[in-house]
């Protein structure tokens, strides 16, 4: 597979599969019939979300404002099928001062260690990575919608900060007893 390149798609979004508590998260780019899905952590869709809204309140000004955004929102379901073409293990942001724009790399291992938790099979292989260059505008919007994405889960609880199940949980600040 190797790299994949979307510049610009003509759709990228985060998304999720399944009954809060047991999601699956994705993150998916099309261009075309061409449509790439990877999949991630929950904790790694709210980093990247955090760090390109820090990236565009830094270097984009005017054109990667809210309402710059607004007119690009995308609340569309992931598109089918839903397969994951690799496990995302890191992620990469940077800014591109020359074309005003943002680029994420997702990479299916880690380029500085290229020997953790990979065996020697997979280590043969070419790395998948799959790259994004989106305009400020459109990044905002991903964020927005990968925050709403995040947060749609199971509530926390008031006391711990913990997930809340439908049957209650243990909550260690209420001394073990069941919320």
């Amino acid at each position: 597979m190797g790299l994949v390149e979307f510049d610009p798609p003509d759709r990228f979004v985060a998304g999720t599969v399944g009954p809060p508590g047991q999601r699956t998260f994705f993150l998916q780019a099309s261009e075309g019939r061409r449509l790439t899905s990877v999949s991630l952590e929950k904790q790694q869709v709210s980093v990247l979300a955090d760090r390109i809204n820090d990236l565009l309140d830094s270097y984009a000004g005017g054109e990667g404002a809210d309402q710059a955004a607004a007119e690009v929102v995308d609340n569309a379901p992931l598109d089918t099928p839903i397969e994951d073409d690799f496990r995302v293990t890191t992620l990469s942001l940077a800014w591109d001062e020359d074309r005003q724009v943002i680029v994420i790399e997702a990479l299916d291992r880690d380029p500085d260690d290229p020997e953790a938790g990979v065996d020697s099979e997979v280590l043969a292989e070419e790395p998948r990575q799959m790259r994004v260059v989106l305009p400020p505008s459109r990044a905002r919007a991903f964020a927005r919608r990968a925050q709403s994405v995040v947060s749609a889960g199971r509530p926390p609880c008031p006391f711990c900060g913990g997930p809340l199940e439908p049957e209650g949980h243990i909550c260690p600040r209420s001394n073990g007893y069941k919320r």
